[in-house]
């Protein structure tokens, strides 16, 4: 999962990872809000997040091509792992990554 300061730099980042094959899949939830402290304040903004379907092993990758593309001082860049999964959807996953 990324949180993405918006809609444009949510989808250019997920471009990339399919692109470059180190995702399967980016999808993109335009519209969400977040309340954060940073810096000692409580901040408030309005974000895209950006779920990037991937292998476990390729993981460092993404990460590494997400923070080097992300306008972020610090990028939420989170892994999930996949404990389960429809069989067909994981295997796809694999193919494509």
């Amino acid at each position: 999962m990324v949180s993405c300061p918006d809609k444009g730099e949510a989808a250019r980042i997920g471009r990339m990872a399919v692109e470059k094959r180190l995702a399967a899949c980016a999808t993109l939830i335009p519209e969400a809000r977040s309340v954060y402290r940073w810096k000692g304040r409580v901040e408030e903004a309005d974000e895209a997040l950006l779920i990037l379907k991937t292998r476990e092993e390729l993981f460092q990758r993404l990460e590494r091509l997400v923070a080097e593309n992300h306008p972020y001082t610090v990028p939420e860049i989170i892994s999930l792992k996949i404990d389960e999964g429809h069989m067909p959807y994981l295997e796809w996953i694999r193919e494509e990554t």
